[in-house]
C-alpha cells in the first residue's frame, strides 16, 4: 500500500489508559495506576518512534511526567540515528501558570516547547522563557496552527498523551491519525473522576465507525488500536 502525500502537520498518534467505565484517573490525590509493566514497555517504545510528546498543562500540574524515552537501549538507538535521546516535550496551556520546577521542565536535556495563549505570553515567558522555548498559540490555543507550527520545526511524528482535554480538542478537531486505548481490567465508578473525552462533535460516530486496526492483549489489560485517518501510520 502506498501513502498519500504528507499534510501540512505530524502524524499524530493518541495514547490513553480507561478503566473499563471510561476513566483516566480517579478522584484521589494519588495517581491512580491503569497500565501494567509490559504496557509501559510498550508505550516507551511508541515514545521512542516519534519527534515530540505533548501533554496538556493539566497533565503537567496533575501527573508530574517526566516525558522521556526510559530505555537506555532505545534511547542510545535514537541517538545512532542521529536523533536526540528523546523526543521534543510539547505542552499548550491557556493560563501559563505552569510550575518551572516539574519535571516537564527539569529531567532530561530534551527540548521543551509551550505554546500558549496570546493573553499570557508575557507571563508565560517570564515564567518559563529560560526552561523552554515559549510559542505564542492564539487566543485561544488553536491545534491546528500548533501542528503546523511543529511539522515547521521538523516534527513528522506526534505522541499525544492527554489529559481529556487534549484528546477532545485534536479528536473533535478531526486532527488525530490514530488512536492507542488501553482498557484496565476494573472499574473506577466515581462521578468525580476524570474521564477519557467529555461532550463534544467527534467525526467518528453510528454512521462513521472509527477502524479497528489491532487488539492486543498485554497481560491483564487490552490495546485496542484505531485508524483515524487514512495517512500511514503503525502495522
Amino acid at each position: 500500500m502506498s501513502c498519500r502525500p504528507a499534510l501540512a502537520r505530524p502524524y499524530v498518534l493518541l495514547s490513553c489508559a480507561t478503566s473499563i467505565d471510561g476513566y483516566i484517573d480517579d478522584a484521589s490525590d494519588q495517581r491512580l495506576l491503569l497500565s501494567n509493566a509490559d504496557d509501559l514497555d510498550r508505550v516507551d517504545a511508541v515514545r521512542a518512534s516519534c519527534d515530540a510528546i505533548l501533554v496538556g498543562a493539566g497533565t503537567v500540574r496533575r501527573d508530574d511526567p517526566r516525558l522521556l524515552v526510559r530505555s537506555a537501549g532505545r534511547r542510545a538507538e535514537r541517538v545512532a540515528g542521529g536523533r536526540p535521546a528523546s523526543p521534543i516535550k510539547v505542552t499548550l496551556t491557556a493560563r501559563g501558570d505552569l510550575d518551572p520546577t516539574a519535571r516537564f521542565f527539569t529531567a532530561g536535556d530534551a527540548t521543551r516547547l509551550v505554546y500558549c495563549a496570546s493573553d499570557v505570553l508575557e507571563k508565560t515567558r517570564e515564567r518559563l522563557g529560560r526552561l523552554a522555548t515559549v510559542v505564542d498559540a492564539g487566543e485561544p490555543v488553536d491545534p491546528g496552527w500548533l501542528l503546523a507550527d511543529l511539522a515547521a520545526r521538523g516534527v513528522r511524528r506526534l505522541m499525544v498523551e492527554g489529559g481529556g482535554t487534549v484528546h477532545a480538542q485534536f479528536l473533535t478537531a478531526g486532527l488525530a491519525d490514530e488512536l492507542h486505548l488501553v482498557v484496565a481490567p476494573f472499574f473506577v465508578g466515581d462521578g468525580r473522576a476524570p474521564r477519557f473525552v467529555g461532550e463534544g462533535r467527534f467525526p467518528w460516530h453510528p454512521g462513521r465507525r472509527a477502524r479497528l486496526a489491532e487488539t492486543r492483549q498485554i497481560g491483564d489489560v487490552v490495546l485496542l488500536r484505531y485508524a483515524l485517518s487514512d495517512r500511514c501510520g503503525e502495522t
